[in-house]
């Protein structure tokens, strides 16, 4: 424990007593809480008050019963586990859990480590400049919405793109890989890559930052060769960061995204792009079956839970701090 700690852990108990009252603190913190302010007015509007919208999970929610929105809520039926017993028995719903996992898996493996090899060559550049430009180019992407990321790949890939036409030129059969939907996983990977790689790799030059240089030069006098200082020290010097975001992204397991997935889901078909974004917006929000969306949602927050809780227990096994300390 530090000395901060020690002097508050103090202040708060024999010495309670010496604590200047609320009124001289808030004086006192004025600044600083206005700062904060809006930001945990954010939070609460749109984070903790929609939690409470997760009880319709239980009611065969209707909105035209009532005035408004509250009286909707408290004149509708109570049904229990009726929303969730419908959802589990719709095969349609286990195929977009299946799809989901699935595709969080396979980005999990392809896509996950390439941020932290990027960010791992871009401190290896020595001139200033050249990383500059290079981190300039890999950053734009990620500002690009999903409706033009599809269409610049369906103009590279598509069935008149740019690959189709110079196959065509060169006598061979183009490949239709948009509408391809065994190789779909591949392609909305690709898309991710192209878009989010340098927005993820910032996290990670930021923890390369931190590591002390000087630990570089002396492993170099020592003789060790570049890879023996990246084994050494650049990688246990990403590790805390690598299993933090790992834990984070294990939360998100089954939110893979909507925009990207319901563009393409009429090239590919529901059984290739159906994830569970897109379940609950064509068996939920469509027919308005809003008790169903919910406890989809609720779904997706629990399992997104106990997947963090396990991660950051294991993540304390093998000495690292997690999301949250023990």
């Amino acid at each position: 424990m530090t000395s901060t700690d020690t002097s508050v852990t103090a202040g708060s108990g024999d010495h309670r007593g010496r604590r200047p009252p609320l009124r001289a603190r808030l004086r006192r913190d004025w600044p600083l809480l206005a700062m904060a302010a809006p930001a945990a007015l954010l939070l609460v509007v749109f984070h903790y008050l929609p939690t409470v919208g997760n009880v319709i999970a239980f009611q065969d929610y209707n909105p035209w019963v009532g005035d408004n929105a509250f009286e909707a809520f408290i004149y509708s039926e109570w049904i229990g586990f009726g929303n969730f017993e419908t959802l589990f028995r719709d095969p349609a719903f286990w195929d977009a859990v299946r799809n989901t996992l699935t595709i969080t898996a396979f980005q999990l493996v392809f896509f996950f480590p390439l941020p932290i090899l990027l960010a791992i060559l871009l401190h290896s550049i020595l001139s200033g400049r050249i990383r500059g430009i290079i981190q300039s180019v890999v950053y734009l992407p990620h500002f690009f919405s999903w409706v033009l990321v599809v269409t610049f790949f369906m103009q590279m890939l598509g069935g008149a793109g740019l690959l189709a036409q110079r196959m065509r030129e060169a006598g061979l059969q183009p490949m239709s890989i948009m509408s391809n939907p065994d190789t779909f996983i591949v392609l909305v990977t690709a898309e991710s890559v192209w878009k989010d790689v340098g927005w993820g790799a910032i996290i990670f030059l930021a923890a390369l930052s931190a590591i002390d240089q000087n630990l570089y030069e002396a492993a170099a006098a020592d003789g060790a060769g570049r890879w023996r200082r990246l084994w050494h020290i650049t990688l246990p010097g990403l590790r805390p960061v690598i299993v933090l975001l790992l834990i984070l992204r294990l939360g998100d397991a089954l939110s893979v995204g909507f925009e990207q997935f319901i563009l393409q889901r009429e090239a590919v078909g529901r059984q290739a792009a159906e994830v569970l974004d897109t379940y609950v917006y064509y068996q939920a929000i469509i027919p308005q079956q809003w008790g169903m969306g919910a406890a989809a949602g609720l779904f997706k927050g629990v399992i997104g839970l106990v997947l963090i809780i396990a991660a950051n227990k294991f993540a304390h096994r093998i000495g690292e701090q997690g999301v949250y300390s023990r």
